[in-house]
């Protein structure tokens, strides 16, 4: 079918493809019936010929001067012959005898063939455009044989199958026609829902994402497909509200630096100050211009990791190692506040990684339990490996996170105290990096925390394989 003449409404293409479906079914049964019924109909016409051809075996004599006669008048009106015919040929093509229903069945002899070629049952067409059906064979009559051909009209069996024929194609019209109406309403009353939900979803926008979609039957498939859609619906909004909050904060986060950059440039330029106040000032403005560009440098690592264009360059690492390595790079850091970091590990527990990726998780993990722990305490790193894990638990002695916020600890800018985090330099995006870090190469992160008693963050990384090559590869 062309698409221009396609129909346009789901109603009318289903309508179509149940009245078409039920009209093929229709015209198979009806096939089915006629076929059944003619084969039927001439199979009752043989047998009608075939006792003729028996009565006329028994009936048919020839007399000493070789005419061929009916043993007794009117016996033929008696069984019926008003309806048949019989013929009497010899086997030189002569005819011996004509019965008198010949002229009842308004058969002229001489437009009848003679019965020459094969027996049996044959039809044969007339001139006039009527058709007879006729059963010849030979039979010896005395001490001849003969050829008896005995016929009756087919054309009260056609005129039957035609009125059958006309009566089946009537009700094919009108059962296609009322299963094209009955259709029609039934598939409108179907897709109903789907008009409504329709209605509906043209309301849902990125203000109104807190529209559903009616769902009439929840157990149909019409339900299911609008619960699913309700579903999308939901993760949409709770992604529009994770980013409205996301960018709210990171425009709040970006506004900080710059606003204190001005503030102290502006205080630096109301008078003339000597050399040591203006390298105080510059200074001042450097440390707001770094905590900019790290808090930059995150957000775009965010955004890449976001959209998946973070390429990892996976190679084994000796997890133990790695932990050494951060402790070390971060010990400045804990010497300010006179902390000891302490690494512990059971050998070798090695993990095919991107090691500048994991690296970071690790800092920020570090980071996050020396500006959380008190001065003169101690933050112990835990490396091992079990069963076809890599574990790595970084503890330490701080405040703990409260209940109520631990399910957000993982969430972009969420600081558990907002004030001090900002006041030691944190942006809130270090747990959610590392969470990124540690899930891109198949691992799980967690923690445990309790106020007042410190928290405990946990790193499980499948093992490397064994016999795992040096070569980095990029996934």
């Amino acid at each position: 079918m062309s698409a221009n003449w396609r129909p346009k409404s789901v109603r009318v293409r289903l309508a179509l493809w149940y009245a078409g479906s039920l009209g093929v079914l229709l015209l198979l049964y009806a096939a089915g019936v006629f076929t059944f019924l003619e084969r039927n109909l001439f199979r009752e016409l043989e047998r009608r010929l075939h006792d003729d051809f028996e009565v006329a075996e028994e009936m048919l004599e020839v007399r000493p001067d070789g005419e061929v006669r009916w043993r007794v008048q009117g016996h033929a009106e008696e069984h019926g012959e008003e309806e048949g015919w019989v013929e009497v040929w010899n086997l030189d093509g002569k005819p011996l005898y004509r019965s008198k229903s010949f002229a009842r069945a308004r058969v002229d002899p001489s437009l009848l063939p003679l019965p020459q070629g094969s027996t049996g049952y044959s039809s044969l067409a007339l001139p006039d455009g009527s058709r007879v059906r006729v059963l010849t064979d030979r039979y010896p009559l005395g001490d001849v044989s003969v050829v008896i051909r005995v016929g009756r009209s087919e054309e009260r069996l056609r005129h039957e199958l035609w009125e059958l024929l006309g009566l089946l194609a009537l009700g094919f019209v009108i059962a296609v026609g009322a299963a094209g109406v009955s259709g029609y309403v039934l598939a409108r009353r179907a897709l109903a829902p789907v008009g409504r939900m329709a209605e509906q979803a043209v309301k849902v926008t990125a203000d109104r994402l807190g529209e559903r979609l009616p769902v009439a039957n929840p157990d149909d498939e019409l339900g299911q497909l609008a619960s699913v859609f309700n579903q999308t619906f939901a993760r949409l909004e709770k992604s529009f509200e994770q980013l409205r909050r996301f960018t709210a904060d990171a425009s709040h986060e970006l506004r900080t630096p710059l606003t204190a950059i001005r503030s102290v440039g502006e205080v630096g330029l109301r008078e003339p100050r000597d050399e040591r106040s203006y390298r105080d000032i510059i200074g001042s403005m450097l440390e707001e211009v770094d905590r900019l560009a790290r808090l930059v440098e995150q957000l775009l690592m965010l955004s890449r990791a976001d959209a998946g264009h973070v390429k990892l360059s996976r190679e084994p690492v000796d997890l133990a190692e790695l932990a050494r390595e951060v402790a070390e790079h971060l010990a400045v850091l804990a010497e300010e506040k006179k902390q000891v970091i302490q690494v512990g590990d059971d050998g070798v527990v090695m993990t095919e990684v991107d090691r500048l990726v994991l690296r970071q998780a690790l800092i920020n993990l570090y980071d996050n339990a020396i500006k959380y722990s008190p001065e003169r305490s101690a933050i112990s790193v835990s490396v091992r490996a079990k069963d076809l894990s890599a574990i790595l638990e970084v503890k330490d002695s701080g405040i703990g996170i409260p209940r109520e916020s631990q399910k957000h600890v993982f969430e972009r800018f969420y600081r558990v105290d907002k004030g001090r985090s900002r006041g030691l330099g944190g942006t809130g995006l270090g747990l959610s990096i590392a969470r990124w870090a540690v899930e891109v190469h198949g691992g799980l992160i967690e923690f445990e925390s309790e106020v007042g008693k410190g928290s405990t963050f946990r790193i499980v990384l499948p093992l490397a394989e064994k016999g795992s090559g040096a070569e980095a590869t990029s996934s």
